[in-house]
């Protein structure tokens, strides 16, 4: 196979190479799955130059989201969930090459309708927005929500799952064509966050100046958005795509009596395994309504594993919106 393989780590993204690898052989509770399309993530960029939390022995295969074609089930699980030649998206360490190998749990059906660059980029950022939004806090007809970096691909699918469930939406980002995106995707305001009172021009947008009832923050904002968050708003911290981990005025949040809410999907394999059917069943219904899409970037394309370090330096440099998607030409063995 061909891949993306880490053998030391790197200054960025360029200086990613592509090689030849052979094929992944599956244990008996893996897939084997031909790569048809690898997604981007901003993670992606912290392993590969050793500063992520969670760093493979080295030499690893970078890249953890994907979508393609099940080549092999698991010959331990006497009624695999998916069989051969089944369309399947996932997330697996080793996401940037032709093949690799998943455990069941970490594959989902492509629905309906889909592409797999479309589908690549769902794992991790549509049920992290589903969850956050309508099980920790609670979204609903007449909130109003606010989304940081709402042109990214978590931003793109929070704008859709908070207005799947009626919710009035003001979405940030830095620029015009972000602003586009965000309405285009359904956001009823937009705020550039780049400009000096922000916070301001939100509260004005809400009735009577009160504020929002929620804040959806991949970022790093919730300082500046307590300025804008009603009395017993609800935060949701899902990230820190800034660089900086904030220090909280506690005093304000004790004052407003707002909530601050962590929110990490990929604990939820091991802390509340039960809610994860749940929310991919409800995210399938939204899709099947009509009331999801995917998020794929679509201002260029990249092709070829080749493309990825070029993706991934674009996607650093904030200067690309929803999921930057790589396609993945078949390799050798990946035909069935």
């Amino acid at each position: 196979m061909r891949a993306v393989q880490v053998t030391e780590y790197v200054k960025g993204p360029e200086d990613l190479t592509v090689t030849t690898l052979p094929d992944p052989d599956p244990s008996p509770s893996t897939y084997l799955v031909a790569i048809h399309a690898a997604a981007t993530n901003f993670f992606d960029l912290l392993q590969i130059r050793g500063k992520y939390q969670i760093q493979p022995p080295l030499p690893w295969i970078s890249g953890a989201e994907f979508a393609g074609v099940v080549l092999s089930a698991p010959s331990s699980i006497a009624n695999p969930k998916f069989k051969k030649g089944d369309r399947v998206f996932g997330s697996s360490q080793g996401g940037y090459a032709t093949h690799v190998c998943a455990r069941e749990e970490s594959l989902m059906p492509v629905p309906p309708g889909w592409g797999f660059p479309e589908a690549a980029g769902l794992m991790v950022t549509a049920p992290t927005s589903y969850a956050a939004l309508v099980h920790c806090a609670g979204v609903q007809e007449g909130h109003y929500v606010l989304i940081h970096a709402a042109a990214g691909g978590v931003g793109l699918a929070a704008v859709q799952v908070a207005k799947a469930f009626g919710a009035t939406v003001i979405a940030t980002a830095g620029s015009k064509r972000k602003w586009e995106v965000a309405r285009d995707f359904g956001a009823d305001y937009t705020v550039d966050y780049n400009r000096d009172g922000w916070p301001e021009e939100v509260r004005k947008l809400t009735p009577k100046g009160r504020g929002v009832d929620i804040v959806f923050d991949p970022v790093g904002m919730i300082n500046a958005s307590l300025k804008c968050t009603t009395w017993g708003g609800k935060m949701l911290i899902i990230g820190f795509t800034s660089g900086n981990i904030e220090k909280v005025a506690m005093n304000r949040v004790l004052l407003k009596n707002v909530s601050l809410i962590g929110m990490t999907w990929g604990s939820y394999s091991k802390e509340a395994p039960e809610m994860i059917g749940k929310v991919w069943k409800a995210l399938f219904r939204l899709m099947k309504e009509g009331k999801f899409k995917g998020t794929l970037y679509t201002d260029k394309t990249f092709h070829g594993l080749e493309t990825v370090g070029e993706a991934l330096g674009m996607l650093g440099r904030r200067e690309t919106w929803g999921k930057v998607v790589v396609s993945v030409p078949p390799g050798i063995g990946s035909k069935l």
